[in-house]
């Protein structure tokens, strides 16, 4: 009774792989009845990156009681949230609060993507990305498609 090692570069291993990556469009099956503006792949990629960039800056605002704390203290910055979060009662206060202070806000498809890229292994509903200097040249890319987007309904 032995074991028989697999390789770890086999097709069963690719096959698995594939498995726990979802795409784009099959994040777009759990989205929320609120969930506009919404990034597009191209869009939620940039922002992705930006957040990683701003995280090693420690420029990031985590979660709905901290982002909510630093917008009412003035805080400037990109607001993502998680369009896949529910109850959709835990943050739909915070778009509101972002219209009322004119600060951009889009959602993105997946609070476990978005978690992942704030370098977290739990699943976030909201991020605040704050503009830095390391980083200003993409945080001003993603601003500028973020203000793009048509505004909701």
């Amino acid at each position: 009774m032995t074991k028989i090692k697999t390789d770890p570069d086999g097709p069963e291993a690719q096959a698995e792989a594939c498995l726990g990556e979802r795409t784009y469009h099959e994040l777009l099956v759990n989205l929320n009845p609120i969930a506009q503006p919404l990034a597009s792949r191209r869009l939620t990629r940039k922002l992705y990156k930006c957040i990683k960039k701003a995280v090693k800056q420690k420029q990031i605002r985590r979660g709905v009681k901290e982002v909510q704390k630093f917008i009412n203290k003035g805080e400037k910055g990109i607001m993502v949230l998680a369009g896949d979060t529910l109850p959709i009662e835990v943050y739909c206060h915070l778009p509101v609060m972002c219209e009322d202070r004119n600060l951009p806000y889009v959602y993105i498809p997946s609070k476990t993507d978005l978690g992942a890229a704030a370098g977290s292994k739990r699943p976030t509903c909201v991020i605040m990305v704050k503009p830095h200097e390391e980083y200003q040249e993409a945080y001003d890319e993603c601003l500028e498609e973020v203000q793009a987007l048509p505004p909701p309904m």
